[in-house]
């Protein structure tokens, strides 16, 4: 989908569809949606007083223009509350309305320059909202289907406004948002990949590519130098599965007089069948996505070398597969990390754990500060914030607040959980330094404990998308299937950094 800002009466520009709104309680349209019911001879208002448009978010009505106007078809979004909304509200309707109108034969198609009148909202940052939602909220995953399911598909979406000093802003936003959108499928695509499509080769050949088209630097590690620099946690995990552990390093340098790089750590469990011990087999082929912290910021590194920020950044993904075995780490096993530590494997299934200690201790090691880790970590989360927020955690307060406030830009939600030291009780093993699991109470926040012990006194946040990373159901501008979520949060992140 290409989409581009004009300057244009939308009324005369020439499309299948135009898309307006209205706010929840208005009695009758004002600005560009009072334009177009004024050229369709009343038939917005006339709906909204016979009670059919109430302006709900989440509303879409459609009305068929009867060639009174150029867009053949009106589509109303409702926005709700005015004075709730949000660029997340704008981003939502827009990707609800793109994907209503795919099922028509609509290839063209306007739209306003939502929230920029009435609703105070910034003229770039609208274009970034309606790039975003339209590109996400469109998105499909058809990589392996033999047939077509006969879904349309919009071709061009322009941002119109009658205000030719509006263009450039405009433009800037769809730049942007076209960035993060493509980022974030990036994520999606990838996660969404079957595990036997997706294995940890496969995962470097995507982060060398990123690499090769954004002039990053990739280093991809094989078990050879794995062994060399003692990640025995890491190690033990890959024991179990044919296909070799790959350990990913992407570095972008846009600050070269500076010496301070941020750290991004993803789990990349291309698949995880639990081990040894092994998960219940409804839903296991979902495990495929266990690597979607991975994908999430291997694709943020995508749109940082393509907005080049002035910072330094050097991401890190461990990557493997866990899988039972003859040769697979037990219950009982002690591994012992590349920072020294032994750990008390309880569980298999804990492993995604294991894998980040020891990429948080070579994240320790090459200085990077401050450090996100981004992983599906805990079922535990899922059960505490369920699929709407996605866990925080930390050492350094300050870190957290500002990705908190980056996802809260991108319209990912994060919820802070405590890290009490007395957690840190759970996890504490009779026969070696820490054991990798502290049960079931707490579990989020013991996972996030036993990471602490690898990432130690670096300031350091933990986001938990166990519950995020995967949606049942298309909603807004998430669809079913993986979500990429936390790769604008990253980008948000390093670009307020």
């Amino acid at each position: 989908m290409k989409i581009t800002a004009v300057t244009g009466d939308i009324t005369k520009l020439a499309a299948d569809a135009v898309i307006v709104n209205l706010f929840e309680g208005v009695k009758r349209p004002s600005g560009a949606t009072a334009a177009v019911d004024k050229a369709l001879g009343g038939a917005i208002a006339k709906l909204i007083k016979q009670g059919e448009i109430k302006g709900k978010r989440g509303e879409i009505t459609l009305i068929h223009t009867m060639d009174k106007i150029k867009p053949a078809r009106v589509l109303v979004a409702g926005l709700g509350s005015k004075e709730q909304l949000t660029p997340a509200v704008i981003r939502e309707a827009i990707a609800e309305a793109c994907r209503y109108l795919r099922k028509m034969p609509v290839k063209e198609v306007v739209t306003i320059a939502h929230g920029t009148g009435a609703g105070g909202i910034d003229a770039t940052v609208s274009a970034q909202a309606i790039t975003e939602g339209a590109m996400l909220g469109s998105y499909t995953f058809r990589w392996h289907k033999t047939k077509s399911d006969n879904n349309g598909e919009i071709e061009r979406l322009s941002i119109a406004t009658p205000e030719r000093q509006l263009l450039k802003p405009l433009k800037k936003g769809c730049e942007k948002g076209r960035v993060l959108a493509e980022a974030t499928i990036l994520a999606r695509d990838v996660a969404n990949e079957p595990g036997n499509f997706m294995t940890p080769t496969d995962l470097a050949a995507v982060a060398a590519k990123v690499a090769d088209d954004w002039g990053l630097e990739c280093e991809v590690f094989e078990r050879a130098d794995m062994e060399e620099m003692d990640m025995g946690a890491l190690l033990g995990v890959a024991r179990g599965s044919v296909q070799p552990p790959k350990l990913i390093v992407l570095k972008y340098r846009g600050d070269k007089r500076s010496k301070k790089i941020i750290g991004l750590v993803g789990k990349g469990l291309t698949f995880d069948s639990g081990g040894i011990s092994i998960k219940p087999s409804e839903k296991m082929g979902d495990m495929k996505g266990d690597m979607a912290g991975g994908a999430a910021v291997i694709a943020a590194m995508r749109a940082i070398g393509e907005l080049k920020p002035k910072a330094n950044v050097t991401a890190i993904v461990p990557a493997t597969e866990n899988l039972p075995d003859g040769n697979a780490y037990k219950p009982g096993d002690v591994l012992k990390a590349s920072n020294g530590k032994t750990i008390e494997v309880v569980n298999t299934d804990a492993e995604g754990r294991l894998i980040l200690a020891d990429a948080l201790s070579y994240a320790r090691k090459l200085g990077l500060s401050p450090v996100i880790d981004i992983a599906t970590l805990t079922g535990a989360c899922m059960v505490a914030l369920g699929d709407l927020c996605s866990g925080g955690f930390g050492n350094d307060q300050g870190v957290i607040d500002k990705v908190i406030a980056a996802g809260a830009d991108a319209g990912e939600r994060i919820w802070q959980l405590p890290m009490c030291d007395e957690y840190k009780e759970a996890n504490k093993s009779d026969i070696a330094d820490v054991k990798n699991s502290g049960g079931r109470y707490g579990g989020a926040i013991t996972a996030a404990q036993f990471l602490h012990e690898f990432i130690e006194d670096t300031p350091w946040a933990h986001i938990d998308i166990a519950g995020t990373s995967r949606s049942e159901k298309d909603k807004g501008y998430v669809v079913k299937g993986e979500t990429g979520v936390m790769v604008r949060t990253l980008v948000n992140f390093v670009l307020g950094m």
